[in-house]
């Protein structure tokens, strides 16, 4: 059995590095592969290609969002059966949330395969790169199913504070996705479904590994087959936590589509160039993820073990850990963003556009960060609603009523990226208000 990470004893910065640098290296490594994929269409498919696999990323984004949601909530409640020393319960919930996947995954699948192209076109994706963006957006989606199981699988070793062995598992299967992107595109001329089916492979295998991992588990996380069902009690815990996570997702996504379409009307060279750039702000993200997550773990457990000091201790260190790796990750991308694009396309127009991308949005992800900490630790306090709402109307709503307003008169590049630092700020002043009034009243008034 691995060494898994205590939230709740000794000293704290340590333990929320090593937990939660392990999880962003995974989420990284994860882009990386995908960034492969963008890398080897780029060089060895052509500009259109690169242009149909990044106008599909804001679709694929939207659906992972879903399963990532309801990972969240078993993540929270399989963690506060831990730290409240109830592992027969947390034994419970862990069979309760891979079946929840699998159904997840399904639904997920189908509804995507079904919706592609007319979410595409929805889009306004330029017609000269419709067609092989649907092909490639449905071959994902057949591995969306295994990305799911991964998701939840990943979630419950979380739980237990191991968060090395889905890194461990993600460089094998992500290995292979990087062979065979250069077999299926370059040997066997397959183009976008080629990276695609090369993705698919890879999600299944990641999935099948961490399964035998946890069935070779032992105590509380160790799974069984004929103890997989879903018992109520703990799926409408887990929906009661994962549900407002997916929607929060879904929703920062589908004002991401609103975005990617106006990008879509200003022609194919500026979607491949915002392609090229949204790598870089994916790598950003999963970094600040990796805090979240450890905020969601940390503030879960210790409050289910109701040492509520330690909740607050946890989420300054969140913050404090989370702003430096943030910042100095979000510098060098900035610093170096000409040679950084040049990675995944030989053309200087498109390199010139991403950085301008990169300069604009990948600046300000800090104010990003603070959301998605200060999200996760009112979901660790048992409060998901809250950042659900706020991020509704003040990250959507106001990115909706930019498009149609602002961009609207003022049709440029520039005038579309601004809406990310706007919102970003606005955001996360009213969630740290929102914590502020959470914690006075959940922490430090009891």
């Amino acid at each position: 059995m691995a060494k898994r990470i205590n939230p709740l004893e000794g000293s704290l910065w340590d333990k929320i590095l090593a937990f939660a640098l392990p999880l962003a290296a995974t989420s990284i490594i994860q882009q990386l592969f995908n960034s492969c994929d963008v890398a080897t269409v780029g060089q060895f498919s052509g500009s259109h290609s690169l242009a149909a696999v990044g106008s599909t990323a804001p679709i694929t984004n939207l659906f992972i969002t879903i399963f990532v949601g309801f990972s969240v909530g078993a993540n929270v409640i399989i963690s506060r059966f831990l730290g409240a020393q109830r592992e027969d319960r947390a034994n419970q919930a862990i069979h309760t949330a891979l079946v929840l996947s699998i159904i997840t995954g399904f639904i997920v699948s189908i509804i995507g395969e079904i919706i592609a192209r007319p979410l595409l076109e929805l889009m306004s994706t330029p017609t000269e790169v419709l067609p092989l963006a649907v092909l490639y957006l449905r071959v994902c989606f057949i591995g969306m199913f295994f990305l799911t199981i991964y998701n939840f699988e990943s979630a419950i070793l979380r739980a237990g504070g191991d968060t090395k062995r889905p890194l461990y598992c993600l460089i094998i299967s992500g290995t292979i996705n990087v062979v065979l992107n250069l077999v299926f595109v370059i040997l066997f001329k397959l183009d976008v479904a080629g990276v695609a089916l090369a993705t698919t492979i890879a999600d299944a295998t990641s999935s099948l590994l961490l399964f035998r991992i946890l069935y070779k588990e032992e105590g509380a996380l160790q799974v069984r087959l004929d103890n997989m069902k879903m018992e109520w009690v703990y799926t409408k815990e887990i929906l009661i936590i994962g549900i407002p996570a997916a929607i929060q997702g879904m929703l920062f996504n589908i004002s991401n589509i609103i975005i990617q379409s106006a990008i879509n009307s200003l022609g194919a060279d500026i979607v491949a160039a915002s392609t090229v750039a949204l790598n870089f702000e994916m790598y950003s993200y999963f970094l600040i993820t990796g805090f979240a997550q450890a905020a969601i773990t940390f503030t879960s457990q210790n409050y289910g073990a109701k040492n509520y000091k330690r909740c607050i201790q946890s989420i300054r260190w969140c913050m404090l850990l989370g702003a430096l790796f943030t910042g100095a990750i979000s510098a060098l991308f900035v610093s170096f963003s000409p040679v950084l694009s040049g990675i995944f396309t030989s053309d200087p127009a498109i390199v010139k556009i991403a950085c301008i991308r990169i300069s604009i949005v990948v600046t300000f992800e800090v104010l990003n960060m603070t959301i998605e900490i200060m999200s996760g630790a009112l979901r660790g306090l048992g409060n998901p609603m809250i950042s659900t709402v706020l991020c509704i109307i003040f990250t959507c709503a106001l990115r909706l009523a930019w498009i149609f307003i602002a961009f609207a008169r003022i049709h440029t590049f520039q005038s579309v990226l601004v809406v990310y630092p706007i919102s970003w700020a606005v955001t996360s002043a009213s969630i740290v208000i929102a914590y502020l009034v959470v914690k006075k009243k959940k922490l430090t008034n009891v």
